[in-house]
């Protein structure tokens, strides 16, 4: 039987499939059936400064709303409570560490400078195997520079693999002028493994209504194309990990990342819309390719059709249709990919 076991930032998982971070991964009953369908390793949802903080808000504005109502009331709650902050996530990522066998993964996504690094140190704490941090920024500001953003999130990095003794993982948008350059500079201040590419949250506006709405963003087959151009563009070119996500389905959009590269690959939308145990059919969809090819592990597959092995040094770097045009036999549409 083929071998599907990888090394994944020093851990050993016995499968490439991760599950990423998503509210599923912050329910225990959920994190246990997600181990029992197969998945080789899982990422806690993340930590998030920005809700804590409104959390905080919140809480300080209840504490304080009903204060010297009567001119006699000094204060109707107990002086002294304050908000938890990220005690609760961190408690739940321990029991989480506790209950399951596969590695489990803190995620953090953190705001100011200070919260990066102290969250880093108390998800560390918790007994997780490695930290995935995710780096992006929403273009609000018109002075800020792309370089100072960049530069601001390196020297994030670099602090928080010299801090933590844990494996870092940099989880990046899609969103740079040029990915590569990026990665290569944080991979110089020492993460382990990146991961391509956060999906972000974006916009939509009901017309009837006219009002703004937020649909949930889950990914469709089709989009696994811009990653999986970058993946195969890193592969044999740094010394990091690379783990791919978004538009995995099924093992075909495995495979295929794995062919360009990928050591690992991260599932979130497909759990969303087939169930937890559609982790089983891709682990088994992977195996099943993997006999008929005769592959006994997939290092002796893997990179096969990178930029760097490929019979086509061009099939990563071409921008435009041109060519295809010239070969219109070959072009296939996303349903096809999909099927």
């Amino acid at each position: 039987m083929a071998q599907l076991n990888v090394e994944y930032l020093g851990l050993a998982l016995k499968n490439p499939l991760i599950a990423g971070a998503c509210k599923l991964t912050s329910n225990l009953d959920k994190l246990k059936q997600i181990e029992e369908a197969g998945a080789g390793a899982v990422v806690i949802k993340s930590i998030f400064e920005e809700e804590i903080q409104l959390e905080r808000f919140k809480f300080d504005e209840d504490n304080e709303r009903f204060d010297n109502l009567h001119p006699e009331m000094v204060n109707i709650f107990p002086q002294g409570i304050e908000h938890g902050g990220p005690e609760e996530h961190l408690m739940w990522t321990r029991k989480a560490k506790e209950a399951l066998s596969i590695p489990v993964i803190g995620s953090l996504n953190a705001v100011e400078k200070e919260s990066w690094f102290e969250y880093a140190a108390k998800l560390e704490q918790t007994g997780v195997d490695a930290l995935e941090i995710n780096f992006y920024s929403v273009p609000t500001q018109f002075g800020s520079s792309a370089e100072s953003i960049e530069n601001d999130q390196i020297a994030i990095a670099a602090e928080i693999v010299k801090q933590v003794k844990l494996p870092v993982s940099v989880k990046l948008s899609p969103y740079y002028t040029n990915p590569l350059n990026i990665i290569t500079r944080l991979s110089q201040v020492g993460p382990k493994g990146f991961v391509l590419f956060n999906r972000l949250f974006q916009p939509a506006i009901d017309i009837d209504e006219e009002k703004n709405i937020f649909p949930f963003n889950l990914s469709s087959p089709g989009d696994i194309r811009l990653p999986l151009r970058f993946t195969g563009l890193l592969y044999g070119q740094t010394s990091a990990d690379i783990c791919s996500s978004t538009g995995i389905y099924s093992g075909k959009e495995a495979l295929s990342f794995l062919l360009a590269g990928a050591t690992c690959f991260q599932v979130v939308s497909a759990m969303y819309t087939k169930g937890i145990k559609h982790i089983g059919a891709i682990i088994n969809d992977i195996q099943e390719w993997m006999s008929r090819k005769e592959y006994a592990t997939i290092d002796e597959f893997r990179g096969k059709l990178s930029r760097s092995k490929s019979n086509d040094p061009w099939i990563y770097t071409r921008a435009q249709y041109a060519s295809m045009l010239l070969h219109s036999d070959e072009i296939i549409s996303n349903s096809d990919l999909a099927a």
